[in-house]
């Protein structure tokens, strides 16, 4: 009887040290989303053939908050610098050497996760914002007040945060499929190779990662790992 109060002393110890590493994690986490959130700077890309407009631009936008800031004269160069690294807002100056620039504001909000902002005069504004806010690229009439801009760029900024928690989500589930195909097959190794059932795999691994207070992930990698070997 003392031992069976002595065992389960202990696995409420180990219950209770389980739960606050989790709250403690939990904690941790939301104060670095919280602080990576207020340290974040977002960075942009002009793409212009006036380099007037571009330099007048970079010049407005406080680099406190939105840095770095690339500028390049044509389309063909945007697509070639968005190949090789990301950026959270693209500014398109409209329109441009080798297109109009509307199909790569376009492609940008469709494929690449980062918000478009495109400059077009008075006289075509009505015709490409009707094509293009339906996808979410902001369209504004040049010139464009300071103020004008900088809330604009605000109102991405906001945008860019809510698509770059849905990429977090979608990474997620990502990471949670994975983990069950590689618990899946430590399960697969444990029923062949040790003659288990589904259930007492199932069971091995669960207790296995309670009492290693590690995840079952982990323990379904050394699983398979070890009969590799």
């Amino acid at each position: 009887m003392d031992r069976d109060r002595e065992i389960g002393a202990g696995q409420r110890a180990g219950a209770t040290q389980r739960l606050v590493r989790a709250q403690d994690h939990a904690h941790y986490k939301a104060l670095r989303d919280s602080t990576e959130s207020l340290q974040r700077r977002y960075s942009v890309l002009i793409v212009s053939s006036s380099e007037n407009f571009s330099r007048s631009l970079a010049s407005v936008i406080p680099q406190t908050l939105y840095s770095p800031v690339s500028m390049v004269g044509d389309v063909s160069s945007a697509r070639r610098l968005l190949s090789e690294r990301l950026c959270d807002i693209v500014i398109v100056n409209a329109p441009l050497p080798d297109e109009f620039g509307s199909q790569l504001a376009l492609d940008v909000c469709s494929e690449g996760g980062a918000c478009a902002l495109l400059f077009t005069s008075a006289e075509l504004y009505s015709d490409v914002n009707a094509r293009l806010a339906p996808y979410g690229v902001l369209t504004l009439i040049k010139p464009a007040s300071t103020q004008t801009i900088l809330q604009t760029l605000s109102l991405l900024c906001g945008v860019r945060e809510r698509l770059r928690k849905m990429e977090q989500k979608t990474a997620s589930v990502q990471e949670k499929m994975e983990e069950i195909r590689i618990v899946n097959h430590a399960k697969w190794l444990l029923i062949e190779q040790l003659k288990m059932t589904e259930s007492e795999a199932h069971r091995y691994i669960e207790k296995q990662a309670m009492d290693r207070c590690v995840t079952r992930r982990e323990i379904a990698e050394t699983i398979i790992a070890s009969r590799r070997g």
